[in-house]
């Protein structure tokens, strides 16, 4: 049996979500959302299907079937929760708080920050391993080269060499080459978080004022006493992990369910978060024309130049981030 296809280009950000700050264009396009490249602000943007937009390359390479079905199941009871908020009725249904909360996780899990940080451990980890290997089992890895080349190793640079070929060749460096490793690893990132998530209780917040921008890491755990917020910390550490949804609403996990208005100060604060922490792009309604303005002038100011990307931490912070 020929084995499945596994898509190049995955979304990260679901098309079921980026289609609430669409408009339907009257060139019969479909629906369309605007994109400021938050790298290269003054650059102009064309508008994009949901399709174009919230993508990542072979995010999970190997065998996606199992992770796709896991985020099917978030995704397809969405459009129900969404109508629910839009009716002003987010709480009628236990099952929609579930899926908000549940869409929350999913966002903030399968993203650019989370492989960016899996990959940046398993580097530091792999790094140190063969130098702990040679301190702790010298003798032992002098028999094993001798075993497989024939060859007496006696200096600690020919002992280092040979350890990092045997970590190399191991199971768990093949697994993480073959994206297998990071597949079982999201998959169970996310079923930790969900699992941490329910102690929370879910706000659903509208802007007395403004709209909100969608980020391509849109779901952000965040703590509001600095300006600007720090955001990517470790839940413990966070006052709320924060998702918009539509340019007039915005989940958040917070003491209690609650819908509520928050002021235009707040909305700009949550709007800066989505900016610098974009991996690449934020999108929003194709006629909010303001909030483009806002996206480009904030990525100018808080972001330098894309060899150096920004991230709105202090280092104590980041050595916190999950």
């Amino acid at each position: 049996m020929k084995a499945a296809r596994i898509p190049r280009q995955q979304h990260v950000v679901s098309q079921v979500l980026l289609k609430q700050f669409t408009m339907d264009e009257p060139d019969g396009r479909g629906p369309q959302v605007r994109p400021v490249d938050v790298q290269f602000p003054d650059r102009s943007n064309k508008l994009k299907s949901t399709r174009a937009c919230g993508w990542a390359d072979n995010f999970i390479a190997y065998d996606s079937s199992s992770a796709e079905d896991l985020w099917n199941s978030v995704e397809t009871r969405a459009p129900a929760a969404f109508k629910a908020v839009h009716a002003g009725t987010p709480f009628a249904d236990p099952l929609h708080v579930e899926t908000l909360r549940d869409l929350i996780v999913l966002h903030y899990v399968r993203s650019h920050r989370y492989r960016n940080v899996y990959t940046n451990a398993f580097e530091t980890v792999r790094a140190k391993v063969s130098g702990e290997i040679v301190g702790r089992f010298p003798e032992p890895l002098r028999r094993e080269a001798l075993r497989q080349t024939g060859l007496h190793l006696a200096g600690a640079d020919a002992l280092n060499t040979f350890a990092e070929r045997l970590v190399e060749q191991s199971e768990v460096t093949q697994h993480f080459g073959s994206g297998a490793l990071f597949r079982t690893s999201i998959e169970s990132m996310f079923h930790r978080v969900q699992a941490e998530s329910s102690n929370w209780h879910l706000e659903v917040l509208r802007p007395e004022s403004g709209q909100f921008l969608i980020g391509d890491n849109p779901a952000l755990s965040v703590r509001t006493d600095s300006t600007p917020w720090l955001y990517n910390m470790a839940i413990g550490d966070a006052h709320s992990i924060v998702l918009p949804i539509s340019p007039r609403h915005l989940l958040a996990l917070g003491r209690q369910n609650v819908a509520g208005t928050i002021p235009r100060a707040t909305v700009d604060q949550l709007n800066t978060v989505q900016v610098l922490a974009a991996d690449r792009y934020v999108y929003m309604h194709p006629r909010s024309t303001r909030l483009e303005a806002f996206a480009r002038e904030t990525a100018k100011r808080w972001r330098p130049n894309p060899v150096s990307p920004y991230r709105a931490s202090t280092s104590a912070t980041r050595s916190k981030k999950s």
